[in-house]
């Protein structure tokens, strides 16, 4: 479906006369010694001339200054300039203006003028009966404005979301700088008389309970204040001034003026006093650092832990299973059987927790596809040579036959090295 075709709005001519630009006002001198006609015509001449050579916006302050010289109260003035500009009309205040440039506000010789002219009616009224019925409308409509924004700002009110940690944290250091700088301004009032050394930092920070987080926001307000101090110590010689350009020479020489009232031990009180502030804060930071706790790292579930743990499920030769891996988490022994290399072993935890309670930095646990925690030396494996029968007698053993079922198998053991692959059965853990 086409859209319909949208007919430009043709855009407003610019005016013929600059907004701001330097006017010159017909003037009213001498108006008392005019005929009728001459006021007349000058009165509407006057009018077109400042509606052509003013914008509505230029012309609504001279209602406003109008009222004041009025019995109009300030809230009443507040409430005209809050009303729509429609309200009170370009003629109203084109009126204004020029009753306030020297137009009186009734002319009886006009109204006389006005009463000749064919096919006028009534009678010339002052300007300000029409002023003052366009300011109360204003004032209505003003009303109803400033109470819409009322509800307004007090829906905003409630709807300002709350402040951030860290604006929090911004405005609770403001306040504890206030002791600091009422210090720095006895440097204002008498440099002569400060002392660089006299503030008690530790008594300040204690009382007003600056942590670091805290300070991290102070630093910044301080160190800023030596900006100025630090380029007139890079105040360059005359003769590099001379080689720079007019504008560049001229911010060195500004900068240089507003400084020359200070004698160079006043700068170096002052100077000694920031960089003591700063100094303070930056241990305070520091030693928040060193009394931070390294935070906790939740311990990972046993699922998670052995979720790439290569291992074979069932093997149907020998008819045995394996364990759920999560067994092998915190577990004192495990044993394994490869069903490709015929070797069976037991990984013995080299932490062991002999209750079973299963405590942290006890029993075994795995990374990747490795076993991990155990025992170098314990940790043995050997071969089977009749596996069937040997896996049986295994599967019938109690804890105490298992306790020497290695030492009963007549093969050479070798060392676990804590790897599983896809031939390895999960046994028993214990």
């Amino acid at each position: 479906m086409a859209l319909p075709k949208v007919k430009k709005k043709a855009p407003r001519a610019a005016p013929r006369v600059k907004r701001g630009a330097k006017l010159i006002a017909p003037s009213w001198d001498g108006w008392e010694d005019w005929d009728g006609q001459k006021y007349h015509r000058f009165k509407q001449s006057t009018h077109a001339w400042y509606y052509e050579n003013y914008k509505p916006a230029d012309l609504w302050p001279s209602v406003f200054d109008w009222m004041k010289t009025q019995e109009y109260t300030p809230a009443q003035i507040k409430l005209a300039k809050a009303a729509p500009p429609h309200s009170i009309s370009v003629t109203a205040a084109i009126n204004c203006k020029m009753l306030l440039a020297g137009m009186p506000d009734f002319n009886g010789k006009e109204n006389e003028y006005w009463q000749t002219l064919p096919g006028t009616t009534g009678q010339v009224q002052p300007a300000s009966k029409f002023i003052r019925q366009r300011i109360e409308m204003a004032l209505k409509e003003g009303a109803t404005v400033v109470e819409d924004r009322k509800e307004v700002a007090e829906k905003k009110a409630k709807e300002v979301p709350p402040l951030s940690i860290q604006e929090r944290i911004l405005v609770q250091a403001y306040a504890m700088c206030e002791g600091i700088d009422e210090w720095l301004e006895g440097y204002i009032i008498d440099a002569d008389t400060f002392d660089p050394k006299a503030f008690d930092f530790k008594k300040h920070f204690t009382e007003k309970n600056v942590t670091g987080a805290h300070a991290r926001k102070m630093i910044p307000m301080y160190d800023r204040l030596l900006d100025d101090y630090k380029e007139l110590e890079r105040m360059p010689t005359k003769g590099q001034l001379a080689k720079m350009g007019e504008v560049e020479a001229d911010l060195w020489e500004q900068l240089k003026e507003g400084y020359s009232h200070l004698k160079k031990s006043d700068i170096k009180k002052y100077t000694e006093a920031i960089n003591s502030i700063v100094k303070e804060l930056e241990f305070v930071v520091d030693k928040a650092k060193a009394n931070r706790k390294p935070p906790k790292r939740k311990p990972k579930s046993a699922t998670k832990l052995v979720e790439k743990l290569k291992y074979l499920k069932v093997d149907n030769k020998f008819q045995i299973t394996s364990i759920p891996p999560e067994n092998i988490i915190k577990a004192n022994e495990l044993w394994v059987f490869n069903v490709k290399t015929r070797k069976i072993g037991k990984y013995v935890a080299s932490n062991i927790d002999p209750l079973g309670q299963q405590r942290d930095g006890t029993g075994l646990t795995v990374k990747g596809t490795t076993i991990q925690g155990f025992d170098e030396k314990l940790s043995i494996q050997k071969t089977l040579r009749k596996p069937a029968e040997q896996l049986q007698q295994f599967k019938d053993a109690g804890k105490v036959k298992l306790r020497k079922f290695l030492d009963d198998i007549k093969t050479t053991d070798t060392k676990l090295n804590g790897r599983c692959n896809p031939d390895t059965v999960l046994l028993k853990v214990n």
